[in-house]
């Protein structure tokens, strides 16, 4: 026995179903790596060119995770700054790895912007390497201009500090102005002291130099 709905309850099972929304594709720093692209643990073995090609491609990152295509991506960036093969701690090699850090977690936090906890993480490396590049266009200007241009790194001057004037930051400082007043008052006759014995130690010196020269 098959009972036939009425309009009305059709209607309603279909407005009461839930409306899944799709995706949106963003686009990401991983994309520019070659899917037949050997992992980084697997680069240099010299056996790597005689397997089958079944094991290369389960070795490739055609199925390697994340983390895997991280560590490339973030050796690709250190080989743009390092200054030697050896370098592994310099400024410019910790910029770089922060960079790939932060564009991975700007990536994530665009499918779900509601993690605060990555983001609280993504603002952390963001302060670390402001002040590293801060560091690097007082000491070596010239080395962190190549690192911001090979890096795809757009650096912008923090802003001047400034300060919301109330009423009490106003009455503190006009506390302390007074305050200091009051200590160079107290303090201003010992200093006539000290200069009229800096003014009579010069003048002595003056005639004793002048005694010995004539």
């Amino acid at each position: 026995f098959h009972q036939v709905c009425s309009p009305f309850t059709q209607t309603a099972r279909c407005y009461a179903r839930p409306v899944r929304r799709r995706r949106k594709d963003f686009p990401s720093h991983l994309d520019d790596l070659s899917p037949t692209m050997l992992k980084k643990d697997y680069a240099n073995v010299p056996v790597i060119n005689s397997v089958d090609d079944v094991v290369r491609r389960l070795l490739s990152l055609e199925m390697a995770s994340q983390k895997e295509k991280m560590k490339i991506k973030t050796q690709q960036l250190v080989e743009k700054v390092r200054r030697s093969p050896h370098d592994n701690g310099s400024f410019e090699v910790q910029v770089a790895i922060l960079t790939a850090k932060i564009r991975t977690y700007e990536e994530h936090l665009q499918r779900h912007p509601k993690d605060k906890s990555n983001r609280r993480c993504m603002l952390m490396d963001i302060d670390r390497r402001r002040k590293l590049l801060a560091y690097l266009r007082r000491v070596r200007y010239d080395t962190f201009e190549n690192t911001c241009k090979q890096l795809g790194i757009q650096y912008s001057l923090p802003p001047p500090y400034s300060r919301r004037v109330t009423k009490r930051w106003l009455v503190k400082k006009a506390f302390c102005l007074k305050v200091f007043q009051e200590v160079q008052k107290l303090k201003a006759p010992e200093r006539i002291k000290q200069r009229k014995e800096w003014q009579a130690r010069a003048r002595a010196a003056r005639e004793k130099a002048a005694q010995s020269e004539g």
